[in-house]
C-alpha cells in the first residue's frame, strides 16, 4: 500500500542530500512558497538548540507541528501522491529531509524502544486488511494518550472518531519536546517508510464500548520499506530497502 509515497530514507546518501538541501533546495523552496518561508522564518526565531538535534531539524519539527500554517497538510499531500514525480514535482525536499533526519536521530537515542501510539481520524478505510501489511505512506501524527483517555477525547473534535488506530511503532519518535505545542498532544511522529501488520480490527457494531467506529491495531514489522531511497542520486527511480509490501 501507499506505493506512490515519497518515502526516501536517505540510507547511504545522508551527506549528499544534506549538501543539496543546504546549497539548493531550502532557499529555492522558501523563495517559491511564501507560506513555507514565513513558517520557516518563524520557527528559526523560536527554536533553541539541543544536544540531540541540529537547528534545521528543530525548525522542521516546529514547522510541521505549527497547525496554524497547515504546512503539514501541504507536505503530506505531496508525500502521499508524488512518488513518481519525486525528482521533478516535489516541493518539500528540505522539510522531508530534516524531518526524516530528526526521526532517525531520535530513533537511535531510544535504543530499540518501541512506542504505543494512538491515532484518531475522520476517514474510512478498508476493513479487508486483517493480517496484511500496510504503511501510512506519509508523516503520520499520533498521540501517546490512549483512545479512552480524557486527553484523547479532548482531541476528538479536531481529529475525529470514525477510524482509529492503536499503533506499535518502532521507527516513530516522541517529538513533543520540540513541537510548537510541546506536550499538549504528546505527539509521536511516524515516518512514511514504516511497515505495520494489521493484527486486529474491531467495530462499534460488535463492541458498543469502543471509542471509535472502527479501531485498527497495528504492530510494527520492524522492517522499513523505501521505494525511493536516495532516488535523487540514481538514474532509476525505484530502489527497494527492507520489506516489500503485499
Amino acid at each position: 500500500m501507499a506505493d506512490n509515497s515519497v518515502d526516501d530514507m536517505y540510507e547511504g546518501c545522508e551527506d549528499k542530500m544534506y549538501q543539496k538541501v543546504e546549497k539548493e533546495f531550502l532557499e529555492n523552496e522558501k523563495n517559491k512558497n511564501e507560506k513555507f518561508r514565513a513558517a520557516w522564518n518563524e520557527a528559526e526565531m523560536t527554536t533553541s538548540l539541543t544536544t540531540i538535534l541540529s537547528r534545521p531539524e528543530l525548525v522542521a519539527i516546529y514547522v510541521y507541528t505549527n497547525a496554524l500554517t497547515k504546512i503539514y497538510s501541504d507536505l503530506n499531500k505531496e508525500v502521499r501522491e508524488l512518488g513518481t514525480k519525486y525528482k521533478t514535482g516535489f516541493n518539500f525536499h528540505s522539510l522531508h529531509y530534516f524531518l526524516t533526519s530528526a526521526l532517525k536521530k531520535l530513533d537511535k537515542k531510544k535504543e530499540g524502544k518501541c512506542y504505543t501510539a494512538y491515532r484518531r481520524t475522520t476517514a474510512s478505510f478498508s476493513q479487508d486488511v486483517l493480517n496484511k501489511e500496510i504503511r501510512f505512506g506519509y508523516f503520520t501524527s499520533s498521540s501517546q494518550y490512549p483512545l479512552e483517555s480524557s486527553q484523547s477525547k479532548e482531541l476528538e473534535k479536531d481529529f475525529g472518531n470514525k477510524s482509529c488506530f492503536v499503533i506499535e511503532t518502532c521507527f516513530g519518535a516522541d517529538i513533543s519536546p520540540y513541537s510548537k505545542f510541546r506536550d499538549e498532544e504528546a505527539e509521536i511522529l511516524i515516518p512514511p517508510y514504516e511497515v505495520f501488520e494489521v493484527t486486529n480490527i474491531e467495530t462499534i457494531a460488535k463492541k458498543k464500548e469502543l471509542p471509535c467506529e472502527v479501531v485498527y491495531t497495528l504492530k510494527s514489522t520492524k522492517k522499513p520499506f523505501s521505494n525511493y531511497n536516495c532516488a535523487l542520486f540514481k538514474s532509476s527511480m525505484a530502489s527497494c530497502v527492507g520489506h516489500i509490501l503485499l
